[in-house]
């Protein structure tokens, strides 16, 4: 995207690809292997925010595909969109043919590890690897920090809070970016779609994510498996039984880390994922 001078350029603003009929907001950068990055479900949040400490890391070698997913950052908001786990794994396999992606490998954060698990199960061939960091996918009981930030109702001090339950590093969490993250958050039509996402009562949203047990015990394909000691939002429970359940898993799990592996220990994450997907 160019500019002229004088004139910034919006970091979070990548090319825009049409998947199915959905105008699809993507970054899209380096060569090689396909590795598509689905982000996760905060408020406000979008594909550049989740990964801009790790699409360019990791591009080196691969090439990156971040989307924002339909209801989410600067991807179209269809008039009478049904949001849920059909409409999305929908808009990733339309993306990767738009794309002309046969198969990609898959990095997932919380509820995008929610949706890179349903794609496995339901289109295993177009899946290589799994990565999967403080995933949603299975049901366990809401946890107070995750209905916070699917109940968030905009405020810089809602904002700040939800902060202060992602990060386990205090220092991350300064007025800035809580001003930041906030204005995020209320850009027209951000907040419309996400409320609509998952009312009250939140548990039955965790829930319609979450796959079938014995389809995840079924992938075959190798894991990664990452998720911070002080997640809360997602439990570190939820990451050690998907251990238990794929077959060809590794668990890595982070001390002194909290929802934001991928910010909270970027160098090493990037570095973990990277041999990972190498091996």
């Amino acid at each position: 995207m160019n500019a002229d001078a004088g004139t910034r350029v919006d970091p979070e603003i990548g090319r825009t690809v049409l998947a199915g009929k959905i105008r699809t907001n993507v970054h899209d950068v380096g060569s090689g292997r396909p590795l598509l990055m689905i982000h996760g479900s905060g408020p406000g949040v979008s594909a550049w925010a989740n990964w801009r400490l790790n699409m360019g890391p990791l591009a080196q070698g691969r090439r990156v595909i971040a989307p924002d997913m339909v209801g989410f950052g600067f991807t179209e908001r269809p008039e009478g969109a049904v949001y849920g786990k059909d409409l999305w794994v929908r808009h990733l396999v339309d993306l990767m043919d738009a794309l002309e992606l046969g198969q990609a490998d898959i990095v997932g954060n919380s509820f995008g590890g929610a949706l890179a698990l349903a794609l496995a199960i339901r289109h295993p061939e177009r899946v290589r690897r799994l990565v999967l960091m403080g995933s949603a996918g299975l049901s366990f009981p809401i946890t107070p920090g995750l209905e916070a930030v699917w109940g968030y109702r905009p405020s810089i001090a809602a904002m700040r809070g939800l902060l202060d339950i992602f990060a386990y590093d205090r220092a991350l969490v300064t007025d800035e970016l809580a001003e930041l993250r906030y204005r995020a958050s209320i850009r027209p039509g951000f907040q419309e779609s996400f409320s609509a996402m998952f009312p009250a009562p939140r548990q039955r949203g965790l829930d319609a994510l979450a796959s079938d047990e014995a389809a995840v015990a079924g992938l075959a394909h190798p894991a990664l498996i990452v998720h911070g000691r002080e997640d809360r939002v997602i439990p570190p429970e939820a990451s050690r039984r998907l251990f238990e359940l794929l077959p060809a898993a590794d668990l890595h799990m982070f001390g002194r880390c909290g929802h934001w592996t991928q910010i909270e220990h970027a160098a090493a994450f990037n570095r973990l994922v990277a041999d990972f997907l190498d091996g």
